[in-house]
């Protein structure tokens, strides 16, 4: 039996070129090493799958550091002064075959107070042959000190667009055919996280029965809300039905649906709406990227100008704001329904 790979090793970028949504880093490091100003220390902070030890492996290869100089170590593993003091043992020895040696630090926040400072000393003092790239998803816990020490490169979460695109070339590549509108919900899922998005892609993949992927099983399987749901409060928010919009809040929040996707979800539908009345040029694009039922749903609304308007989307967008800072997650899409709808006490 064949075994699995992993969609998002299989898929990870292996040069500069592979990389996605990350431009301005990209650009910085090959500049570097083009102009032959390669620091002795890097810090790359962004949120969890944006592509940062997917970078410092490129980086690295980019130098011309073989596999027996590049060391990767987990600092939420190994995040004791001993651990450390291991590292700086290391760094004195000479490359084995390449001309420098690379050492990729992951988590470097978790790193213990002790080691930080025995790290420290080493960043202040580097043998010359020694690079080294940090990796942190809270920039906020790296010390000062050390942070003046580094270059630092913050990594931003890639677009839905780039997400989606990545999710239709992978199953391209697998020979699997994605209904319209799966592409949007799985990269929507992935929430700015390439390995996330992959993830789920390749487990709905892995369940699916054949090689077709539809709208419906990404949602029993991801447990994503169902379309039906979204598109049953859109129409009742168009129509100032707050019963029935606050009914199907109360039934994906009973089905215990993250608000956050829901209210997420809830907005992309208006959007389309008002996109497709204010802007008829974008509708075949949006078409393309909704299922039959959804995009019934954008083109009628869009034909009746008082459904939807621009105070619908910002009342939603302060809900989903909103989202995790009351007791109740579904109270600010609650009263956002109740503004929009105009329900009076």
């Amino acid at each position: 039996m064949k075994k699995e790979t992993v969609l998002y090793r299989q898929y990870r970028p292996q040069t500069f070129t592979d990389v996605l949504g990350q431009e301005p880093v990209v650009v910085a490091l090959e500049s570097s090493i083009k102009n032959g100003r390669v620091s002795h220390a890097y810090l790359f902070a962004g949120s969890r799958g944006t592509g940062k030890t997917s970078i410092a492996r490129i980086f690295s290869r980019a130098l011309k550091v073989s596999a027996n100089d590049t060391y990767e170590i987990d600092a939420a593993s190994n995040r004791g002064i001993d651990d450390i003091r291991e590292l700086r043992d290391g760094v004195a020895v000479l490359p084995f075959e390449s001309p420098y040696k690379v050492y990729i630090l992951d988590e470097v926040h978790m790193l213990s107070k002790d080691a930080w400072n025995a790290l420290l000393k080493t960043l202040e003092e580097p043998p010359a042959h020694v690079i080294f790239i940090l990796a942190t998803t809270e920039l906020e816990k790296v010390p000062e000190t050390v942070i003046s020490r580094c270059q630092v490169f913050t990594f931003k979460k890639p677009s839905k667009a780039i997400l989606k695109d990545l999710v239709e070339s992978v199953a391209k590549s697998e020979k699997v055919k994605l209904a319209q509108g799966v592409s949007e919900l799985v990269a929507t899922l992935g929430d700015g996280s390439f390995r996330d998005t992959l993830g789920i892609l390749q487990k709905v993949i892995g369940v699916s029965g054949d090689k077709a992927i539809s709208i419906g099983e990404v949602e029993q399987i991801t447990g994503a809300p169902k379309s039906s749901i979204i598109n049953e409060c859109v129409s009742a928010i168009a129509e100032k039905n707050v019963s029935v919009a606050l009914s199907a809040i109360a039934k994906a929040a009973k089905e215990g649906i993250s608000m956050k996707l829901f209210a997420e979800l809830v907005l992309e539908r208006l959007r389309a709406i008002l996109l497709v009345r204010s802007a008829p040029a974008l509708a075949k694009e949006i078409e393309t990227a909704s299922s039959e039922d959804d995009w019934k749903l954008v083109k009628d609304l869009s034909g009746k100008p008082d459904a939807v308007n621009s105070e619908t989307l910002l009342s939603f967008i302060r809900a989903a704001q909103m989202i995790g800072r009351t007791s109740i997650d579904s109270l600010p899409l609650e009263l956002a329904v109740v503004e929009v709808c105009k329900v009076k006490n």
